[in-house]
């Protein structure tokens, strides 16, 4: 091996010695910052990135600068120390130095049991991790003759001794790690983790706490706070001689445990210094860490010290906690917590803690987890809510009609699908947990049953735990967290509120949605897609009868009927929304979508309305299109049988005038879908402006009211300027504008995407994640080009990226007024947006 100076380039953790991360590592810094405090840290060395690349090269390294600082006769510890902990490393070698000579004076101060059981963890640790010897020779337990037969085996594995000297050991030991940090499986792991390709790595030296001597003596390590909870509570564990390889009886718990002994009760004084240290920590480090330590004849050594891993819901506690503290800034809690986790927060969740039986894993598309029976069905998730029974509604795929279904049950799984599949976009709506794209399973809908992988089959009524989070489906009823809804929560999204510079809507069809909404503290409705009311047992009759009526005075009357629902929602709504704003969509699908598709439902039809079977399946199937989501929708439909738009707008005006007798003061947002040419919304509007006129007149009021457009085409934004001289505000629907500007189906991409995008296709799939340099470039020019004709318009999103973060960084960039999303992604908006305001402030 060639010799370098780089490999002389050693540090002596000080308070006052030049440590950086980025050079050091993460490790040599703490240990510093804990030097710092006064903690009892055994003397510790650090080697910079260069020594260990250096070293990983081949150069021998040069142990004199260390040795002056160790002494020649060490017993040390190596550590590795990578600038993020997250990115892992080698694994830790203790008693570095350890020989016959060692192990003589060990015997004679600690007894031969002990010094024997240290040197073999030693001999079989080298054995196998730096010699790279065969682990099955060198994993016997300790006893007699052990030490001998492992030092035996070793010299007849490497033909020579166990090296006795512990500068050679020293060496090996650094040049063993530093090359595992450079193997491609490391590397792969670590970039895996978010490390860079060009990550580097520093080692830490440091004198060997043994945690053994004739008074109480042992290894542990304590945290002061749950990591799955968050609440303040001591938990670790204490093993007495744990070198040794300690027994259970010399396990101990840290608190008064029912269970057996604890370091609190053997030792209040060691125990009460622990504490004092751990607070010393969280206050000096401004942290909740996990603290190694070890303990000789009563005396302690602290020997590292980590953050504590921690779920979502710890995060939130734990930040929070921390800033009422005074200990950070509530602009530091505000960053600490990851805004995607807190979907996690907001639905119930399996205990990571629990054991699971897990059936099949699909695509996580709706946060949550929930219990209950599987039905195939939608009538039979609704026949089940009826008996109060908890079920797993599962498809092959979802349709609107499955829409009740989905609401009755209490979590769904479809066999196909994607992140935007209709079954994904409706469940994250209504906040069910959900998964999709399922295809180890198979269904089969007619035998009511479903064979899992292995040929397990499960049936109707069996029951199971669906895992929205994690994607996966298990078998049986698994242990829950309860939702983290508590002060802490909302403290932390009231301070997100005190700085984001974003509006933050939620898309609310229903009166439940929109208290979801209001008690997620949205700033109001962003999109209310009304022909979901359409869709409950009451309306659809009647609504099939509008499809089926011949002339637009008939269709008038059929209509008159459903008036007073929706004015009965309307009012609702704004009831629940308290003076907030509210953007109500008009009627967006095409009208098959309320027609049934097989026999049986449209016998049951002619039977309602009173019609021949033959005219109802001919008009079912005349009213069927190509391509429906092209077709007459949307705009295109108000403005064919307008008396559909007409019922809409009075029932929004007279719901006005009944929420302004009531004391709330409403200005609707009334929004046209799919408009692509500015005629279109100038024939609606003259619509609106008559039925708007009518109602003042019958109901002797006043009122106003803001009509905008939904741009979901590609000619509307680039004709966005025509279109804003009739419209005051202007929302990009990015699901529908996505799907044309790729010529794609969202509920047909699943089936390509993760080829495309492992393919590098695409860098993310453009239906969760917004294509900013294509669908974001044509919201850039429908958004100037509306501006440069309305300076005073709104522009907001309202499609489902409205609640993915990346989204809001673009949005806020673009100077758009608010976003809107599913009520519970509003929080996680909430967080995003104040993280977006702090990193990126707006430029005045």
């Amino acid at each position: 091996m060639q010799k370098d100076d780089r490999t002389a380039e050693f540090v002596e953790l000080t308070p006052g010695a030049k440590v950086k991360k980025t050079r050091h590592g993460w490790r040599a810094k703490c240990l510093q910052r804990l030097i710092r405090l006064d903690l009892p840290v055994p003397r510790t060395v650090a080697l910079p990135v260069e020594t260990v690349r250096a070293i990983a090269a081949g150069h021998t390294p040069d142990l004199a600068p260390l040795t002056k600082i160790l002494g020649a006769d060490f017993l040390v510890s190596v550590r590795s120390s990578p600038e993020n902990p997250e990115w892992g490393g080698p694994g830790s070698v203790l008693n570095v130095g350890l020989n016959d000579r060692v192990h003589a004076r060990l015997v004679q101060s600690h007894g031969q049991t002990a010094a024997d059981a240290l040197y073999l963890n030693f001999v079989q640790s080298y054995a196998i991790h730096i010699a790279r010897l065969d682990p099955d020779r060198f994993s016997a337990e300790p006893g007699a003759g052990v030490l001998d037969q492992a030092m035996a085996d070793y010299c007849e594995e490497m033909e020579e001794p166990f090296p006795q000297d512990p500068a050679r050991q020293l060496r090996e030991v650094l040049r063993s790690m530093s090359r595992a940090w450079e193997g491609t499986t490391a590397r792969l792991l670590r970039q895996a983790k978010g490390a860079p390709a060009e990550a580097t790595l520093g080692l830490v030296v440091q004198e060997m706490a043994l945690g053994i001597g004739p008074g109480l003596s042992g290894s542990g390590t304590i945290q002061f706070v749950d990591g799955v909870i968050g609440q303040s509570q001591v938990t670790g564990r204490f093993r007495g001689q744990a070198q040794g390889r300690a027994n259970a009886e010399e396990t101990h718990f840290l608190t008064r445990d029912a269970r057996g002994a604890a370091l609190e009760e053997v030792a209040p004084e060691v125990f009460a210094r622990l504490v004092e240290f751990g607070a010393t920590c969280r206050r000096g480090l401004r942290e909740e860490m996990q603290i190694e330590f070890a303990i000789e004849s009563g005396a302690i050594a602290i020997i590292d010290a980590v953050r504590v891993q921690r779920s979502a819901r710890a995060a939130v506690r734990i930040a929070v906690a921390l800033a009422e503290e005074g200990i950070i800034t509530r602009e530091e809690a505000l960053l600490r917590v990851e805004p995607r986790a807190l979907t996690e927060v907001l639905h119930y969740q399996v205990d990571p803690r629990a054991p699971r039986d897990v059936i099949a894993t699909g695509i996580a598309a709706s946060p949550g987890a929930a219990t209950g029976k599987l039905v195939f069905s939608a009538s039979a998730a609704q026949a089940s809510a009826a008996r109060d029974e908890p079920c797993i509604l599962i498809r092959r795929e979802t349709a609107p009609e499955d829409i009740r279904g989905m609401h009755a049950a209490q979590a769904v799984l479809t066999e196909r699908g994607g992140m935007t599949s209709h079954a994904a976009v409706i469940a994250r709506g209504l906040g069910l947990p959900c998964i999709v794209g399922c295809n180890q399973i198979t269904l089969n809908t007619r035998e009511k049953h479903v064979t899992g992988p292995k040929g397990r089959v499960f049936h109707e009524g069996d029951v199971v735990t669906l895992d929205g989070t994690s994607g996966e489906l298990l078998l049986g009823t698994a242990e829950m967290l309860e939702p983290a809804l508590d002060d802490g929560f909302r403290a932390l999204l009231h301070w997100a509120d005190n700085v984001r510079d974003i509006g933050i809507r939620a898309n609310a069809d229903t009166p439940d949605d929109a208290r979801t909404a209001r008690n997620f503290e949205a700033d109001g409705i962003g999109l209310c897609r009304t022909e979901h009311m359409f869709f409950d047992e009451d309306r659809l009759t009647v609504m099939r009868e509008m499809i089926f009526a011949d002339a637009p005075e008939d269709r008038r009357i059929v209509l008159a009927r459903l008036l007073p629902m929706q004015r009965k929602d309307f009012i609702a709504l704004f009831d629940i929304m308290s003076g907030q704003p509210v953007c109500i969509r008009l009627f967006d699908p095409p009208l098959h979508e309320f027609l049934p598709h097989d026999r049986d439902g449209m016998r049951e039809l002619a039977e309602a309305i009173d019609r021949p079977l033959s005219e109802v399946m001919r008009r079912c199937e005349a009213m069927s299109e190509v391509n429906p989501m092209l077709g007459m929708r949307g705009v295109r439909l108000g403005i064919t049988l307008p008396e559909i738009y007409d019922m809409q707008a009075r029932a929004i005006f007279e719901a006005v005038v009944e929420a302004g007798r009531r004391g709330a003061k409403i200005v609707p947002e009334i929004m046209v879908p799919l408009v692509s040419a500015s005629r279109e919304v100038e024939l609606v509007k003259t619509r609106m402006d008559a039925v708007a006129a009518a109602v003042r007149h019958e109901q002797k009021a006043d009122f106003s009211y803001r009509l905008g457009v939904m741009m979901e085409t590609p000619r509307a934004a680039l004709r966005a300027g025509e279109i804003a001289e009739h419209a005051e505000f202007i929302s990009f629907g990015t699901n529908d504008l996505t799907q044309m500007t790729y010529g794609l189906s969202r509920d047909d991409a699943g089936r390509f995407m993760s080829t495309y995008v492992n393919q590098g296709v695409y860098a993310e799939d453009p239906f969760h994640i917004l294509d900013v340099e294509g669908v974001g470039e044509l919201l850039l020019i429908g958004a100037s080009r509306a501006r440069a004709t309305r300076p005073d318009v709104t522009i907001s999103v309202c499609g489902e990226h409205g609640g993915n973060p990346e989204s809001i960084a673009f949005c806020r960039a673009a100077g758009f007024t608010y976003v809107s999303c599913s009520p519970f992604r509003v929080p996680v908006a909430r967080l995003a947006a104040a993280h977006f305001a702090l990193l990126a402030p707006r430029m005045s």
